[in-house]
């Protein structure tokens, strides 16, 4: 009972994510296949969808990639440039009130509204590790699936 209680928290939790007013991501995450962006920027972590972001969000991003969350990520000028349009094309579209660009998705209002009712221990969890870790609780993550049905929350 109490795992179909979280389940419906969760799904309904997903399907609000467009109606969110601060909201950048549209709901859809899918984008069109870049295979130099998913090489490079899935060689660390999940290759995160464009829309998660607005266009200024990941201009700073791609502005700092030799001090990356901590990491040199680095890239040549030519792949920097592909990967930076891409993303900016496919960016999200959602009203910002922020006036810095927000690096991280964690830090969107509609990612924490999305997220607000998901505890401590999910989190701290072995199988999840951090709420940047999309794909341990939404099954279809790494293909742009962030539906109610492919949340799977892991124990």
């Amino acid at each position: 009972m109490k795992m179909h209680y979280w389940m419906l928290v969760i799904a309904g939790l997903a399907t609000s994510v467009g109606a969110l007013a601060d909201s950048h991501f549209s709901g859809r995450a899918a984008a069109p296949a870049n295979p130099t962006w998913k090489a490079e920027c899935g060689s660390c972590h999940m290759a995160y969808p464009p829309s998660m972001l607005p266009a200024a969000s990941w201009r700073a991003v791609m502005s700092g990639l030799d001090k990356h969350f901590g990491v040199d990520a680095s890239l040549d000028a030519k792949t920097a440039a592909e990967i930076g349009a891409y993303l900016e094309k496919n960016a999200g579209r959602g009203r910002t009130s922020a006036v810095r660009p927000v690096l991280r998705i964690t830090d969107t209002g509609w990612f924490q509204e999305e997220h607000d009712e998901i505890g401590a221990a999910t989190w701290k969890n072995s199988k999840v590790k951090s709420p940047s870790n999309c794909a341990a609780c939404h099954q279809g993550a790494e293909q742009g699936n962030f539906g109610e049905h492919s949340v799977r929350i892991p124990r």
